[in-house]
């Protein structure tokens, strides 16, 4: 997969959450939260500050972030599923 974002965009891949069935009851995928982790797979080209000057990401790929429960854009590519979202929309990285 070759994929770059545009901007100060970021490409993360949501981890997925292991979770048991209790009881015997299976919970559909449409009722389970959205993940809010995810590593980062690939950053944009870059935004501006207000001056215009270059502005630097604070996440490069292979980070864990926490993502907003609510936010970006779902895609999919090759099969595997991923948010858009800009830097400013993820709320911090995980050591």
């Amino acid at each position: 997969m070759k994929f770059q974002p545009l901007g100060d965009r970021v490409l993360v891949e949501p981890k997925k959450d292991d979770q048991q069935e209790v009881g015997g009851i299976i919970i559909p995928d449409t009722a389970k939260e959205k993940p809010q982790q995810g590593v980062v797979k690939a950053v944009g080209t870059g935004g501006k500050n207000e001056d215009g000057s270059p502005k630097a990401f604070n996440v490069k790929e292979g980070d864990t972030v926490l993502l907003p429960k609510y936010g970006g854009t779902e895609i999919k590519l090759d099969g595997v599923a991923y948010q858009i979202l800009r830097e400013d929309d993820i709320l911090g990285i995980l050591n």
